[in-house]
C-alpha cells in the first residue's frame, strides 16, 4: 500500500509539473518558455546589438570651377566592417550602403570646404551619417540531397542576432518569413528609369520601390535554446508549379495544369492561389547561411572610437580617374561616432520572456487603433521613403462621423532641407503596399496630403539693464527656433501663445515680453506654401488653432522668419 501511495504521489507530482509547464505565467523551464513564446508569435532575443550613428567622411577635389568633382565619390557597400581605433574584439557593421554621390532628404550628403588654394576651394569634405550595429558576419554551409518535408538545420553559436541571408549553389536567394505559411514578402527594386519611368523623378525622396512578391524559397527560424537557432524549410517539391505563379487578377478562373476549373473558388484579394506545401524543400543543392553574432553589454563602446573602415568594401563610383588624386581621396576616407554606441545587452531572461509573450498575445502585430496605424506608417523602412508626420481620422459627413469603415490618413514628407513637403505619388504607393499587409480586412485607408501653414514670428521684449540687447535677442531667437523645431510639431497641433510668453520671459536678460505676433507666409514664388490662413480669425483665448482640414504650422526659414526687437519700458 505504501509503495502504491508513493508511486501515486510521484505520478501526481510529474502530472502537476507537466500541466504547470503548459501555462506561460507558471512555466519555469526555459525551453518550455521558448516554445510558448513561438506559439503566441513572439520571437525571443538571445542578445541585443549596440547601435550608433556613424559619421563617414571623404575629401573630394574641386573641378577647377569652384565646385566639387563628383567623379571622385566613393561607394561603401552595406555590411562593411568598422572597428575601434584600439585593438579590441569589437566589430560594427554599416547597415546601409554609403554612396557619396547620392543625396536625398532621408540620406543627405553634407558639403563643406576643406582646403583652399588662394581664394578658391581646392578640396571639399563630404559627410554622411549611417547607422551601425555591433555584429560580426559568420557563415556555415549545409548540403541537401533528396527533398524531405520540413527539413531543419541548426546553427550552434553564442549571441546569434539574426540570419543575414541564405543562398544556394545555383545563386537563388531564400527568404525568411515569420511562418512557413506566409507566401507574400516585401521586395524592393531600385527607383530607376528602367524599373519605373513614371516614378524616377522622385528617386531622391524614394530610393526604392516597394512591391509584394510571392516566394517559394522561404524559411522560418526559431531559437530552441540560447545558443541554438533552428532553420526550417517547407515541404514542397521544387518541381511543384502552384507556387511559381505571381498573384495576378488575370489568374482568376484560368486554373492550373492539374486543376482546370477554379471559377467557384473564393479568393483572397491578395492571393489567388492556394497551396499546402509551405514553400519548397531544398534538394540536391548546397546552402550558404550567413548570420550575425555579437551584441551584449560589452558591445557598448565609447564615443570617438569607431575609426577603422574595412577598405576592401570601398570603391570609386567612376573609372579612369587620375591615379595620384584617386589614391589621395581613397586615403582620406574616415569615420567617427560622436556619441557612444548604446543598446547592447544580453538576451531575454525567463521573466522578460514571459512578460513579452503575454504582451504579444494582446497585440499580435495587428493595426486596430488609430495609433497602431500611425506607428505602422512611421515604421516603414526609410529606403522606401520617409514619412515625417502622420495624422489619422475618420471622415465626417454633415458634422457626423461616417459609419463606413474608412480611415483618412494625412501624411507629410520632408525635402532635402528637412522642410515639410507633400509626399510624392511614389511614396504613397509604397505606403499603400506596406500597410496592405497589416491593416484589418474591413478597413479602407485613404492617403491624403496634410496642409502646410507657413508662419513667421515677430516679438518685442524689454531687456534688463546691464545686458547686451543683441545678445538677448539672439537667445530668444534660438529658443523660438528650438520650440518650433519640426521634430516637435505634429499635424493639428495648436500654437499656445501663453506658452511662448512664459518661455521668452525665462530667457536670461528679458525683463518682460511686450508682444508676440504670428503672421502667415504664403506664395510658391517666395518659397512658401500656397495655402493662406487667417491667423487672427483662428486665434481664441491666446490659442492659434489649426484648420478643420488637418494641417501643420511650420516656420520654413527660421533664420529669416523669426525676428525680434528691443523696445523701451
Amino acid at each position: 500500500m505504501e509503495q502504491a501511495a508513493y508511486v501515486g504521489d510521484v505520478m501526481s507530482f510529474y502530472l502537476d509539473n507537466q500541466l504547470q509547464e503548459t501555462f506561460t505565467t507558471l512555466a519555469r523551464q526555459t525551453n518550455n518558455l521558448y516554445e510558448l513564446a513561438y506559439m503566441f508569435g513572439y520571437k525571443p532575443k538571445v542578445t541585443t546589438a549596440a547601435q550608433v550613428n556613424l559619421d563617414i567622411y571623404q575629401q573630394i577635389p574641386s573641378n577647377g570651377e569652384g565646385n566639387p568633382d563628383w567623379n571622385y565619390t566613393l561607394n561603401i557597400e552595406e555590411n562593411t566592417s568598422v572597428t575601434p581605433s584600439i585593438d579590441t574584439n569589437l566589430n560594427f557593421l554599416i547597415q546601409d550602403k554609403c554612396d557619396f554621390s547620392f543625396s536625398s532628404s532621408s540620406d543627405p550628403t553634407e558639403i563643406t570646404v576643406y582646403e583652399t588654394l588662394g581664394a578658391a576651394p581646392a578640396y571639399f569634405l563630404l559627410k554622411k551619417t549611417k547607422k551601425a550595429i555591433s555584429a560580426t558576419i559568420n557563415s556555415e554551409i549545409f548540403t541537401f540531397t533528396t527533398p524531405q518535408q520540413f527539413q531543419t538545420v541548426n546553427l550552434n553559436s553564442n549571441n546569434i542576432i539574426k540570419i543575414l541571408d541564405i543562398t544556394d549553389s545555383d545563386g537563388n536567394t531564400w527568404n525568411e518569413v515569420d511562418y512557413l505559411g506566409q507566401e507574400m514578402i516585401f521586395d524592393s527594386i531600385k527607383n530607376t528609369n528602367s524599373n519605373d519611368p513614371n516614378n524616377v523623378a522622385n528617386a531622391g525622396e524614394v530610393p526604392y520601390l516597394l512591391q509584394l512578391k510571392k516566394c517559394q524559397r522561404r524559411f522560418a527560424t526559431r531559437f530552441t535554446s540560447e545558443n541554438n537557432l533552428q532553420i526550417q524549410f517547407g515541404a514542397g517539391n521544387p518541381n511543384d508549379t502552384d507556387e511559381l505563379i505571381t498573384p495576378n487578377p488575370n489568374n482568376v478562373g484560368i486554373g492550373l495544369p492539374f486543376e482546370q476549373d477554379k471559377l467557384t473558388t473564393a479568393y483572397s484579394p491578395t492571393n489567388f492561389l492556394f497551396t499546402g506545401t509551405y514553400g519548397i524543400s531544398p534538394s540536391n543543392t548546397t546552402l550558404t547561411v550567413r548570420y550575425l553574432t555579437g551584441g551584449g553589454v560589452e558591445s557598448n563602446t565609447a564615443s570617438g572610437t569607431l575609426t577603422k573602415i574595412n577598405p576592401s568594401s570601398t570603391k570609386f563610383n567612376n573609372v579612369g580617374l587620375n591615379e595620384n588624386t584617386a589614391n589621395y581621396i581613397y586615403g582620406s576616407l574616415a569615420s567617427s561616432n560622436l556619441e557612444a554606441a548604446t543598446g547592447g545587452q544580453g538576451g531575454d531572461t525567463d521573466e522578460v520572456l514571459r512578460q513579452n509573450t503575454l504582451m504579444q498575445i494582446a497585440s499580435q502585430q495587428r493595426t486596430v487603433t488609430l495609433d497602431d496605424y500611425m506607428v505602422r506608417a512611421m515604421s516603414m523602412p526609410s529606403n522606401f521613403g520617409t514619412i515625417s508626420k502622420v495624422y489619422i481620422e475618420k471622415p465626417t459627413l454633415d458634422n457626423q462621423t461616417s459609419t463606413i469603415e474608412t480611415l483618412c490618413m494625412y501624411i507629410l514628407s520632408q525635402n532635402a532641407a528637412s522642410q515639410f513637403n507633400n509626399a510624392s505619388e511614389t511614396l504613397k504607393k509604397n505606403l499603400r503596399t506596406y500597410l496592405s499587409q497589416y491593416k484589418m480586412i474591413g478597413d479602407s485607408i485613404e492617403i491624403k496630403d496634410a496642409y502646410i501653414i507657413n508662419i513667421s514670428i515677430d516679438f518685442e521684449i524689454i531687456v534688463l539693464p546691464n545686458f547686451i540687447n543683441s545678445q538677448v535677442i539672439l537667445f530668444c531667437i534660438n529658443l523660438l527656433k528650438e520650440y518650433f523645431n519640426r521634430d516637435n510639431w505634429q499635424i493639428n497641433q495648436p500654437i499656445l501663445l501663453n506658452d511662448l510668453y512664459v518661455k521668452l520671459d525665462r530667457v536670461e536678460g528679458v525683463q518682460t515680453v511686450k508682444n508676440i505676433q504670428v503672421n502667415n507666409k504664403t506664395g510658391i514664388s517666395r518659397g512658401y506654401s500656397q495655402y493662406a490662413y487667417d491667423i487672427e480669425g483662428a486665434t481664441q483665448n491666446q490659442v492659434i488653432y489649426p484648420s478643420l482640414d488637418p494641417s501643420i504650422f511650420e516656420i520654413k526659414y527660421p533664420n529669416n522668419d523669426i525676428k525680434g526687437r528691443v523696445v523701451p519700458l
